[in-house]
Order: C-alpha cells, then sequence, then structure tokens
C-alpha cells in the first residue's frame, strides 16, 4: 500500500514567494476540476471559481492582498503569485465554509503535486476583489488562493513544549519556520483526557 497522498500532505508548506514563470492555463482548470468534486454539505454545491492569470489582473489583484499576519510581511512585486483562484459562493449558509475548506484542500494538493505551490488568503478587501473581477453582490467572496512555483522552501518544526507559541517566524535568512504541534499533545485515544 503506497503512502503518496500522505507524503504530499506531510510535504505541503504555504508560499508566498513565487517565481514569476506562468502556470499553463490548463493546470489551473485542473486544479479546480479537483476543487469541483470535493465532498458538499447536502451535495448543493454553491461554489463558484474565477481563475485569474492575466498579466494585467495580476498586480492589481496583488495589491488588495495581505499574505502574512504573524510577521507582517507581504512579498514584493517581483515574488508575487502567478494565478489567484478565487472561490465564491451565491449566497451563504452554515456549511458553505465547510465546503470552501474541502475543495481548497484539494485544490492546493493537486497543485503541489503538479509543483505548484499556494497560498490560501481570507485578508483582502472584498469590495474592491468584487469590482476588480466583476463579481455579483449576491456572491460572497469566500477565498483567495494564491499560486505559482515556489520561490522559498518553508521549514516545519515540531513544538518542543505545548505551550510555546506557533507563530511562524523568519530567521536571519529569511526562511520561514513553521511550528506545529506534536501529534501526542492533540490526540486522544477513545476519550478526550
Amino acid at each position: 500500500m503506497s503512502d503518496e497522498v500522505y507524503q504530499i500532505i506531510m510535504k505541503r508548506r504555504t508560499i508566498r514567494k513565487f517565481k514569476q514563470e506562468k502556470i499553463p492555463y490548463h493546470l489551473l482548470e485542473k486544479f479546480v476540476n479537483a476543487g469541483r468534486v470535493a465532498p458538499s454539505a447536502a451535495n448543493l454545491q454553491p461554489l463558484r471559481y474565477i481563475i485569474t492569470n492575466k498579466e494585467e489582473l495580476l498586480p492589481k489583484l496583488f495589491s488588495l492582498i495581505k499574505f502574512a499576519g504573524y510577521i507582517d510581511w507581504n512579498p514584493s512585486r517581483e515574488e508575487m503569485p502567478r494565478a489567484y483562484i478565487v472561490i465564491i459562493s451565491e449566497g451563504e449558509d452554515e456549511n458553505t465554509r465547510y465546503d470552501v475548506g474541502l475543495a481548497a484542500e484539494n485544490i492546493i494538493l493537486t497543485a503541489l503535486e503538479e509543483g505548484v505551490g499556494s497560498c490560501c488568503i481570507r485578508a483582502f478587501e472584498e469590495d474592491k476583489v468584487r469590482k476588480l473581477l466583476n463579481i455579483p453582490h449576491n456572491y460572497t467572496v469566500q477565498m483567495i488562493i494564491a499560486m505559482g512555483y515556489p520561490a522559498e522552501d518553508p521549514v516545519y518544526e515540531e513544538l518542543k513544549d505545548k505551550n510555546d507559541s506557533i507563530k511562524y517566524w523568519k530567521d536571519s535568512n529569511g526562511v520561514l519556520h513553521v511550528p506545529k504541534r506534536q501529534l501526542e499533545d492533540i490526540i486522544y485515544k477513545d476519550k478526550y483526557k
């Protein structure tokens, strides 16, 4: 039995610095197709996807996004994403956010398999994004997934103590470190203890 899916999940890190290399449109379409078939509550499938990779739109959308809250940092224009997948929904019920998460995970894992990095973003100027992408007012902008070939290699590290900070940080060489809780600190057998 292969553990390829597990290995790609363990490899996945959020990427915020990208090479300025175009992603073929057929790959972006493939990523959305993976999102499209994700589980959906009551199979309502409320999500729609906008693929944005037009050269004149990329810097405009880039200017409306905040990338890394803990370290108050954004990539430079020379490191900006080469495409975005914007997830929108008509209306919103209590299950829509779960649908968004499931679809986004399918998208980012499929992208990683193709060597494309991603960053799921919820910090953006929604009204300006809506206007820029001509999104009708009866749709909610749920998430923006920034995409491109990685120009960085973030590392994850196990928290040494469960009380240590989970905030990611950059070292003196500019490498992003992402602390993760240890398995034994978050798992319980049979009952919460």
